[in-house]
C-alpha cells in the first residue's frame, strides 16, 4: 500500500492485504478477513485481513531481523523520522479524521483534536531520542568509575483499544522507535484502519522495513499469546480493561516481560462550594463528553457541593441537553454514535438501574431516528451510592450527579473504588484544590481543568487503573534498560 491508499482504506479492499509485515502489505496467511463496521449505520466499512499466530510469529521474527540495525541507528536519525511522521500526520489531518470518524464514530472535531494529539507524541519523543544519555562518574569510596548507560529494551508488543485508534497508538509506538525498539502492534478489532495509515506513513518517512509491525486481528488471544508465549518480547503495553489486563499481566508474568498497563478508570468531578459554575460546567462538558464519553478519564462521577448543585445541575443539564447527536460526519454534531449495540445495552442497563435504586432524569438530549448506536447525552440526579454507575465505568454519555457537604466526606467517597486514573476538582481556593487533589488517589488530577491529556506530561494512574506510565519523561524510560560498569584501569 502507497501513501494514496489511505484515501481510499475505508472504501476499497487492498491490492494485497490489510497486515503491514516486514515491510509489506500482506494478507492474513490462513486467508481470513472479518468486517470493520460504522457505528452510524451498522454496515461494514470494508474487510480486512484477520491475521493469526503464524502472522503474529512471522511479525516477531521480522522485528528480531531489524532490531541490530535500529538500535545502531544514530539518535538524530530515529529522531528525524519520528519529525517527518509528525509533518505528514498534520499533512493528512483531514483523511486521519475522517477514517476516524468512519470506525470509531465520534464527532469530527473530536477526530480532529485526536489526530493532532496523537502527531504531537511523534513530535514530542522524537525531541526526547536525542536526549537519552549516558553518565560517568567516580566511585564514592575511589578507586575506580561508574558507567551508566540506557540502551533500548528490545522487542515491544503492543495492544491498543477503539477509543482512540490513533492517540493509543502513537502513544506507544513514537517513544518505543525513539528509544531503539522495533514495535508490534495489534490494534483493537473494531478500529485497525487508523493504525494502518499511521503505520503508512511511517514508511513514507523512511521507517526501515520489520520495525513496526500492524496485525489488524478479530483473534486476540491468539495473536497476544504468541507474543507473550515467546520470550524475544521483552516489553509488553496494554491499554483496556482492568479485567483484560489482569488476564494478560499473568500470562506475561509467566515470562518476566517488563509491563506498561494502562486500565480502567472511575473518575470523581468534585465541585466546591466556591467553584466558578460557569467553568466548572465548561470542564464537565469537556471531561464528560470528550469522545462521546467513551474516554478511560471520563468524568465517571460528579460530587457537587449541595450549596450549587442546583445552578450547576440546570447549567450543565442545558448544555448536555443541547449537544446534538448524530452520525459523526455531519455538521455541527456534538455527539457521535457508541462503537456498538452493545455498548448501547450497557449504558442503557447502568442508566435502568440508577433509576431503578431513586435516581431521576434531569436532562436527556435526543437520538436520530433510524440506524446506529446512539445514546443521548444524560444527566441524572440524585443517584445513590449503591448504584452501579458509580462503581462501574460508564463509558457513555451519561453524567450521574450526587451532592456533599463536607471536605473529608467527598474525598473518601471519591476514593471508594478499586481505580485511581483520573480526578477533577473545581474551586476559587488554590490551597483547597491542592489540598483536595493530594487526597484523591488518582494518577491525573485537573485542578479548574476538564482536559488533562499532554505528550509531555506522564499519563497512567493507581491502585487496578495500571502500571507505569506514558508520555512524558516517563514515556521513553519505559523502553530503556539502565546497565551499570564498574571502570577500573591501570595507573601505571
Amino acid at each position: 500500500m502507497n501513501l494514496a491508499g489511505i484515501d481510499t482504506l475505508a472504501k476499497a479492499p487492498l491490492a494485497d492485504g490489510d497486515v503491514f509485515l516486514g515491510g509489506r502489505w500482506l494478507a492474513a496467511a490462513d486467508g481470513r478477513t472479518y468486517p470493520v463496521y460504522d457505528p452510524a449505520t451498522g454496515e461494514p466499512v470494508r474487510w480486512v485481513s484477520d491475521a493469526g499466530p503464524e502472522d503474529a510469529r512471522a511479525a516477531l521474527d521480522a522485528a528480531e531481523r531489524a532490531a541490530a540495525g535500529w538500535r545502531a541507528t544514530p539518535a538524530r536519525r530515529r529522531s528525524e523520522i519520528l519529525h517527518d511522521t509528525f509533518r505528514l500526520m498534520l499533512e493528512h489531518r483531514d483523511t486521519l479524521a475522517d477514517l476516524i470518524v468512519r470506525e470509531n464514530g465520534k464527532a469530527r472535531r473530536d477526530a480532529l483534536a485526536e489526530v493532532g494529539y496523537a502527531a504531537e507524541f511523534f513530535r514530542w519523543f522524537a525531541e526526547e531520542a536525542v536526549r537519552i544519555g549516558s553518565s560517568f562518574a567516580d566511585a564514592p569510596g575511589g578507586g575506580f568509575r561508574h558507567v551508566v548507560r540506557r540502551h533500548p529494551v528490545g522487542v515491544t508488543a503492543f495492544v491498543t483499544p477503539w477509543n482512540f485508534p490513533a492517540a493509543m497508538a502513537t502513544r506507544k509506538i513514537a517513544p518505543a522507535l525513539a528509544a531503539g525498539c522495533p514495535v508490534l502492534l495489534k490494534p483493537a478489532p473494531e478500529t485497525p484502519l487508523t493504525a494502518l495509515a499511521v503505520a503508512a506513513l511511517l514508511a513514507r518517512a523512511g521507517l526501515p522495513a520489520g520495525l513496526l509491525n500492524v496485525l489488524p486481528t478479530d483473534r486476540a488471544p491468539e495473536v497476544v499469546s504468541a507474543w507473550l508465549g515467546d520470550e524475544r518480547v521483552r516489553k509488553f503495553s496494554f491499554t483496556g480493561s482492568t479485567a483484560t489486563g489482569r488476564v494478560l499481566l499473568g500470562q506475561a508474568a509467566a515470562h518476566v516481560v517488563n509491563v506498561t498497563m494502562e486500565l480502567g478508570g472511575n473518575a470523581p468531578f468534585v465541585v466546591c462550594a466556591d467553584a466558578d459554575v460557569d467553568a466548572a460546567v465548561r470542564g464537565a462538558m469537556d471531561a464528560k463528553m470528550r469522545g462521546g464519553g467513551e474516554v478511560c478519564i471520563a468524568a465517571n462521577r460528579f460530587y457537587v457541593h449541595e450549596s450549587v448543585a442546583a445552578e450547576f445541575t440546570a447549567r450543565f443539564g442545558a448544555a448536555m441537553a443541547a449537544v446534538r447527536t448524530g452520525p459523526g460526519g455531519e455538521e455541527g454534531v456534538g455527539l457521535g454514535p457508541m462503537i456498538n449495540r452493545a455498548a448501547v445495552d450497557r449504558i442503557r442497563s447502568l442508566v435502568d438501574d440508577a433509576q431503578g435504586r431513586g435516581a431521576r432524569i434531569a436532562a436527556r438530549g435526543t437520538v436520530p431516528q433510524g440506524p446506529g448506536f446512539y445514546h443521548p447525552a444524560t444527566v441524572l440526579t440524585h443517584v445513590p451510592d449503591d448504584a452501579r454507575i458509580l462503581h462501574e465505568e460508564a463509558f457513555g454519555p451519561v453524567a450521574p450527579l450526587t451532592t456533599f457537604t463536607d471536605e473529608d466526606e467527598v474525598v473518601a467517597r471519591a476514593n471508594a473504588t478499586v481505580h485511581g486514573l483520573a480526578a477533577y476538582v473545581y474551586s476559587r481556593d488554590v490551597a483547597r484544590a491542592l489540598r483536595l487533589a493530594e487526597r484523591l488517589e488518582a494518577g491525573m488530577v485537573g485542578l479548574n481543568r476538564g482536559l488533562l491529556s499532554d505528550p509531555a506530561a506522564p499519563f497512567g494512574g493507581v491502585k487496578q487503573s495500571g502500571l507505569g506510565r506514558e508520555g512524558g519523561r516517563e514515556g521513553i524510560e519505559a523502553f530503556l534498560e539502565t546497565q551499570y560498569i564498574a571502570l577500573d584501569w591501570p595507573t601505571d
